[in-house]
């Protein structure tokens, strides 16, 4: 019995200035009902491009989080996933803070529940706290202090050093944090599904297509996909980065709505999406046409424009806790944001 060769690979790229369609009848009417609403649209990185088009502010976590605290509009709608609209929540009380589809979770804040927290802070009292901001608001209630990928390392090196870390729950990013501070920390055994999934093997396939190109990743990457990357960042940071290279083409290794947001702050050069291993690039609304290989995230993916404008028109789904949740997870929030400015 004879093997057939492989389909030779095809990366999803997008290329430098590509035009934008004109804004749909759909995409209108959200933006008629935002302001109707005095409703403004937070979207995170992830988003698919047409939600992204549309949004007040895009962004990471950190940024979306500032803009959360200080907005003045009568209603938030956040494009994301769920930590992200409670955390919107938590430092907006009253605030009326939507979320298009409740089922948009995270892998990785489900890695770390808050009793299983809880359980291992009684175990060991004297830990500190450090909690990506990718976690439940029960799971920031039991923290010290709060962290994004951009900011970790910065929020690291202020905890006093005579405590011992316990850092939840990206033992990835946790790890790189240590690297970069020489602080040594507990890890928490947790993960990004999507982030977990690029491998070395399948970041020289793209390499070896793209002779030369940088690869940039994030942080939530394993440590052998972040040391065959020329450079690791937030997505923030990644902007940051196209916009001083100096060459055209960069390999980015992150979730592949990135290079959308990518490509229309820095239109010149051409994004190369470094590919999962053994995942075929669909089409993120449907999963059924092939554009190459990439890397979705199927949470960030439930929130689509049609669940955008039925949120703004109802007033649902809402995000609620209890008042002293709220109040107990503000405090490491907070705390966060204070040290970071």
């Amino acid at each position: 019995m004879t093997v057939a060769d492989p389909a030779p690979f095809r990366a999803f790229v997008v290329e430098p200035g590509e035009a934008e369609e004109p804004l749909s009848p759909l995409q209108e009417e959200i933006l008629a009902l935002k302001e109707e609403r005095n409703a403004v649209l937070l979207a995170h990185n992830y988003q698919v491009p047409e939600i992204q088009r549309i949004a007040d502010y895009l962004g990471d976590s950190l940024g979306l989080a500032y803009e959360a605290a200080r907005t003045e509009a009568d209603t938030i709608l956040f494009c994301g996933v769920h930590f992200m609209a409670e955390t919107a929540k938590i430092v907006n009380p009253g605030r009326t803070v939507l979320l298009p589809d409740l089922e948009a979770g995270c892998s990785l804040s489900d890695s770390c529940p808050p009793e299983k927290l809880a359980a291992y802070k009684e175990a060991h009292p004297e830990v500190y706290v450090v909690a990506y901001i990718n976690c439940s608001a029960g799971v920031k209630a039991l923290s010290d202090v709060i962290c994004t990928s951009g900011n970790a390392a910065r929020i690291v090196q202020q905890v006093p050093e005579d405590r011992e870390i316990l850092f939840v729950p990206d033992q990835n990013l946790g790890q790189w944090v240590s690297r970069q501070t020489g602080r040594e920390m507990r890890l928490w055994p947790g993960s990004c599904y999507v982030h977990v999934l690029f491998t070395v093997e399948s970041i020289a396939r793209v390499k070896a297509q793209y002779e030369g190109a940088p690869v940039v990743a994030h942080p939530e990457c394993t440590e052998a996909v972040r040391t065959a990357a020329d450079h690791v960042c937030s997505t923030e940071k990644m902007v940051a980065f196209a916009r001083e290279y100096p060459g055209e083409d960069i390999i980015v290794a992150t979730e592949t709505s990135m290079l959308h947001r990518l490509q229309r702050d820095v239109p010149e050069k051409r994004f190369i999406a470094a590919p999962a291993e053994r995942v075929a690039c669909g089409d993120y609304r449907t999963g059924t046409s092939d554009r190459g290989a990439c890397n979705y995230c199927r949470y960030m993916k439930r929130n689509t424009l049609e669940k955008v404008r039925d949120a703004l028109r109802s007033g649902q789904p809402e995000i609620s806790m209890a008042e002293e949740l709220r109040r107990q997870a503000e405090i490491p929030l907070q705390r966060m944001l204070a040290w970071s400015r």
